[in-house]
């Protein structure tokens, strides 16, 4: 008999049950509105995780297509992860990472840095993709000269006031937009002809056209001194950037001086099949954010470049230039160690060929609404995206928020993505079994069927 975490959805009650429902009247009375949707049907409260699977408040087991928003590659409470931070927790929970940073950083430092493609890379810690964003951000104006920043349209980096700048949803940017700061140009996503959702506007050519623009001419506050992209785009509809793009963007970023970050929140350390999403594409960045895996389910991030952009910043004269009262936190850097061995061994691999099944399971089941138009299906690892498109070949908005909801309502957990909530998106942890894997493709194939797919 298959333990928790190797389960297929169990449904002992209504979804969401009484005990969801509770704690959702509970948590109306003291979070503030604008943090979690609360519906009649939505969400279910989690009270454990393991593996692939998460019970709810009710006792209802679901298989998580989510990971947790990306963060659980290795599973739920993966048992080096929980060992580590246990062996770390006997010893020393909290240190001061700046002035006397525990050893436990220095390891992790270490491991990451072998892990990246720069000997002399040097690093900046933070507790989640927006501080490391922040960080990136500050490097690469300081390794730069130049103030202006180019970004891409559905980007996601995260909504700090400084991340947020570069985030391209208005939902998340109207309500402060006084705030942002103005020397940010958003770009088309480059989309290949043929792709769901290509146009004019977005053809690789025109975009790379539109850049030179920018490079050419700068932003509302100055010469562009830094370029943020992700080399997918998680929750901007799992949108991969084309492999030429990424190399004619490179060249022309390092032709102008311009410092290239790459976003890898999402995609880096073994998601999408590699320790880095970005050679995939054919982008050469010279800094990149990492987060969501590198903790295994602990608040960790970081920003990495080689030691020549990196030592654009001063050296620390007693005062540390960017720094958190939690940097290097002794319980995080321990779950980060125990993950980067993970990577360094067979955790790409394991994603990569999970994913190929997924892939191969969902591209069968969903073949005839793929071929008429209906529907496409593309990913790279354990970052899948299953777009549910209009007569006119475009996401049809809402159509992957329901297809996520009919899920959730036979035991799947799945988020959706793109600005129109058209995507369907699924980054799973990588210890799905087999038989999850095929019980969440006829689930999917199902639950994009009943949405007139």
């Amino acid at each position: 008999m298959d333990s928790f975490g190797a389960l297929l959805p169990r449904l002992v009650t209504e979804v969401p049950g009484p005990g969801s429902r509770a704690l959702a009247s509970r948590l109306r009375r003291v979070e503030s509105r604008n943090v979690t949707f609360l519906a009649d049907d939505f969400p279910v409260f989690w009270e454990e995780a393991r593996g692939a699977n998460v019970r709810d408040a009710d006792g209802n087991v679901f298989v998580d297509l989510t990971g947790a928003f990306g963060v659980a590659l290795l599973g739920h409470g993966p048992p080096e992860v929980v060992d580590a931070v246990a062996r770390q927790s006997r010893r020393l929970i909290h240190g001061m990472g700046d002035v006397h940073p525990p050893s436990a950083k220095v390891r992790l430092l270490e491991a990451l840095v072998a892990l990246l493609p720069w000997p002399d890379g040097r690093v900046i810690l933070g507790t989640s993709g927006s501080e490391a964003v922040e960080a990136a951000l500050k490097t690469a104006r300081l390794a730069s000269g130049r103030p202006g920043v180019v970004a891409f349209e559905g980007g996601y980096h995260g909504l700090t006031v400084g991340s947020l700048a570069v985030t391209a949803r208005t939902t998340f940017r109207k309500p402060v937009l006084e705030r942002l700061y103005p020397g940010v140009a958003h770009l088309p996503f480059p989309r290949e002809e043929g792709v769901p959702g290509a146009a004019d506007h977005n053809r690789p050519d025109a975009v790379l056209e539109a850049l030179d623009h920018r490079l050419a001419r700068g932003t509302d506050d100055g010469p562009v001194g830094t370029l943020i992209i992700e080399p997918i785009q998680a929750r901007g509809g799992v949108r991969i950037l084309p492999r030429d793009f990424g190399r004619a963007l490179t060249e022309r970023a390092r032709a102008h001086g311009v410092v290239v970050v790459a976003d890898e929140i999402y995609t880096g350390l073994g998601r999408c099949g590699a320790v880095l999403a970005s050679p995939e594409v054919g982008l050469d960045p010279d800094v990149v954010c990492l987060g969501k895996v590198l903790g295994g389910g602990l608040p960790l991030s970081a920003c990495v470049a080689p030691r020549r952009i990196m030592d654009a910043w001063p050296p620390s004269g007693g005062e540390a230039l960017h720094t958190s009262t939690f940097l290097g936190h002794p319980l995080a850097c321990a779950a980060g160690e125990a993950v980067l061995a993970r990577v360094a061994g067979d955790l790409p691999e394991r994603a990569e060929a999970v994913g190929a099944a997924l892939m191969r399971g969902l591209t069968a089941r969903l073949a005839d609404a793929v071929a008429a138009e209906r529907v496409d299906v593309r990913g790279r690892g354990l970052l899948v995206g299953v777009e549910l498109l209009d007569e006119h070949g475009s996401g049809r908005p809402g159509a992957g928020v329901a297809a996520a909801q009919r899920l959730l309502e036979r035991g799947f957990l799945a988020l959706p993505a793109g600005d129109t909530g058209a995507v369907l998106e699924l980054s799973p942890p990588a210890v799905l079994t087999s038989a999850q894997v095929d019980a969440a493709v006829d689930a999917v194939a199902e639950a994009v069927s009943g949405v007139g797919a």
